[in-house]
């Protein structure tokens, strides 16, 4: 229909606007919902824990059960181990995955790499802790950070190879075909043009792992199963945030209950400040990129 036919009939016209109101409306709504629920998390658990907070939070272990006080020290340490273990081996991963997917796209073998990432993103996170129990644990005979790791690991990889491959798919095919163009061979121009050029969407996807798996309890259970006391070495168990909020939040004592909170709002402010510090880090670097 043609502009001068829409201004000859006014109604066709205030029917066009109503429905693109209504539409922009629903828009509007959808992102509301999706950002409420967010916002009231963050607050509700801001207020709740950190009133709580205190240096002895940070410095001292657990106290024994029925004793007030103490802290989760040795959890914030081991949370940070276990994501480490977690990100060595899912991130590589993922990467190398992700890049074999979007770069041979048309061979077998892809097909089955992506299909099989898009199964394991839907595999319960208690599933893979089962697994990393039956691959790790028993043969070790011992929980263990390792185990822990793992199983963060088999976490972070479909989230990684996704975001991976959709962020290569943007990068335009003309930077390839250039590279190539003045000799460089296909793994040199995979790797420092295509993988460069998507370098800042990759890196989010990463972060989008790594938060994930800081949360996560279920495979932890099977795996670190926690501890009480210092512990680095990583064939030993070993406490984490998320394991000690889930024991100290099923317990019937009001101060373990305290601490839950305080728990739960450190993990929270650290997934934040590493999602914040990392954007502005790369924020120029990266400002001609994806």
């Amino acid at each position: 229909m043609s502009k001068d036919s829409i201004l000859k009939n006014p109604k066709n016209l205030k029917r066009r606007k109503l429905i693109n109101s209504v539409m922009i409306s629903l828009c509007v709504l959808a992102g509301l919902v999706t950002i409420i629920p967010l916002i009231y998390i963050f607050f509700y658990t801001t207020q709740s824990g950190i009133s709580s907070l205190n240096v002895d939070f940070f410095t001292q272990l657990p106290k024994p059960v029925g004793e007030e006080g103490g802290g989760m020290a040795n959890a914030i340490v081991g949370s940070l181990i276990l994501i480490s273990i977690g990100g060595l081996i899912g991130i590589p991963v993922g990467v190398l995955s992700g890049i074999y997917i979007s770069e041979y796209s048309k061979s077998f073998l892809s097909s089955i790499v992506k299909f099989t990432t898009d199964i394991l993103s839907g595999v319960p996170s208690i599933i893979i802790g089962i697994f990393a129990y039956g691959v790790i644990v028993i043969p070790m005979q011992r929980f263990s950070a390792l185990a822990g790791g793992f199983a963060l690991g088999i976490l972070m990889i479909p989230t990684v190879t996704k975001i991976t491959e959709e962020m290569l798919k943007l990068v335009p095919m003309s930077l390839r075909e250039a590279s190539l163009a003045l000799g460089v061979s296909r793994w040199k121009t995979t790797l420092k043009i295509v993988l460069t050029t998507a370098s800042s969407g990759i890196i989010t996807g990463i972060l989008l792992a790594i938060a994930r798996a800081a949360g996560e309890t279920a495979p932890l259970l099977f795996t670190a199963f926690g501890n009480s006391f210092w512990q680095t070495k990583i064939d030993q168990p070993m406490a984490a945030l998320p394991l000690q909020i889930f024991t100290y939040a099923i317990s019937p004592y009001e101060d373990w209950h305290r601490q839950a909170w305080a728990g739960a709002f450190v993990l929270i402010f650290l997934v934040f400040v590493v999602n914040l510090l990392v954007r502005f880090v790369t924020r120029n670097k990266f400002s001609g990129n994806l």
